[in-house]
């Protein structure tokens, strides 16, 4: 028998349709729609935990399901932008199903919804809060919202410019030992980083990542068929992901933020502990990133990153092995395909493929990313063996 994701609908939600939805916007009708599919279920918002959404709501295509979970007052586990033409109600339902039987949420809401405006002429998409609440204000790009989150952490815990310099400084050191890195023969001081212009108070220029061409492919496969593998494989041990907000001005505090969730997730489903981990690949857009991961992993205490990070060595026969490729910091940041980049330096540790760089008898790697403003989280426990 061929195995099928299993679920079951319990509750539906349709609006009546007009000729013209005056007035309203997308994400308006996207809210009618889920609370009449709750009130037809008789649950509340609180019990949904994934969200699979259309592309219609007038955001940055990789950003909806982050605008959507924040104008509907949800932290889902698992959320996914389905674009399937006629095809994407139905191809939902089974993606809902498949994400519940893989044990990333419980309860999923489907919702797909398009204004229609008579006014044809070109105008403003449709409203959403990070248009209201943040781009007026100045944070219209994410220089500004990070040095943002980069202050509050300077202010609520007192940590330094040296300890966000350290992030940077190890990510460049470890490049060094890299050849395909791009500042792979572009040494700094830690005075460098601390020195380089300010881009946007209080980041400074070295803290950034540098955007540049490239690209990257992984291929997964079941673990029957990984077992005939021509090299050795790298099998997912756990994983965990979390979504809370889109506009910075809706973050929230530092202490909750989503890879608060996402990584506690990841390693409860590998059932091993942060310390049992040789590699650390944690996604690196910015300094002030890494640091709150640092944090979210247990391995200091909260607000205490800069004290951790002062007393350990972060290479590759470091006692934290940290970003050992460059992160993209050192690297390089290919669009995306700059995420990609943690997964494929975890692969070649498990394999023992590093060469220079190569961490002893690597067993287990801690691969996370971060979308948006610290607010879509994914984090991977990858291991060289199953256990």
């Amino acid at each position: 028998m061929v195995k099928r994701p299993r679920g079951a609908i319990i509750g539906i939600g349709e609006l009546q349709p007009e000729r013209y939805s005056e007035g309203k916007t997308t994400l308006s009708l996207i809210a009618e729609s889920v609370q009449l599919a709750l009130q037809d279920a008789a649950i509340t918002k609180d019990e949904i935990d994934g969200l699979l959404v259309g592309p219609q709501v007038g955001e940055t295509p990789q950003h909806v399901p982050a605008t959507v979970s924040e104008y509907l007052g949800i932290s889902p586990a698992m959320s996914n932008t389905v674009d399937l033409g006629g095809a994407t109600g139905a191809g939902m339902i089974w993606r809902a199903a498949a994400a519940i039987e893989a044990g990333m949420c419980e309860t999923v809401v489907c919702v797909l919804a398009n204004k229609n405006e008579r006014d044809s002429a070109p105008r403003s998409p449709n409203r959403n809060p990070i248009r209201e609440f943040d781009v007026p204000f100045g944070a219209s790009g994410a220089n500004t919202s990070y040095a943002l989150l980069k202050r509050q952490h300077m202010e609520q815990y007192g940590s330094q410019q040296e300890d966000f310099a350290r992030i940077a400084y190890w990510s460049r050191k470890n490049a060094l030992k890299n050849p395909k890195a791009i500042f792979y023969n572009k040494p700094v001081e830690l005075e460098d980083i601390s020195h380089s212009p300010i881009i946007s108070d209080p980041l400074h220029l070295l803290e950034i990542v540098m955007p540049c061409a490239g690209g990257a492919a992984v291929i997964v496969t079941s673990e029957e068929k990984a077992k005939k593998a021509a090299k050795q494989p790298v099998f997912l041990r756990g994983a965990g992901e979390k979504i809370t907000h889109r506009a910075v001005s809706q973050a929230p505090a530092l202490d909750q933020l989503p890879f608060q969730y996402s990584i506690p997730q990841s390693l409860r489903q590998a059932n091993i502990s942060a310390e049992e981990l040789d590699l650390f690949s944690l996604y690196d857009c910015y300094t002030s990133v890494v640091a709150v991961q640092l944090e979210s992993i247990g391995l200091c205490e909260q607000g205490k990153f800069g004290d951790f990070i002062r007393k350990h060595s972060f290479s590759h026969d470091g006692d934290y092995p940290l970003n050992t490729h460059g992160g993209q910091l050192g690297f390089g940041q290919a669009d995306l395909a700059g995420g990609m980049s943690h997964v494929i330096e975890a692969v070649v540790q498990l394999r023992g493929e590093a060469g220079e760089r190569q961490i002893p008898n690597a067993k287990h790697a801690l691969v996370t990313g971060n979308g948006a403003t610290l607010s879509e989280t994914t984090s991977l426990v990858l291991g060289g063996e199953l256990s």
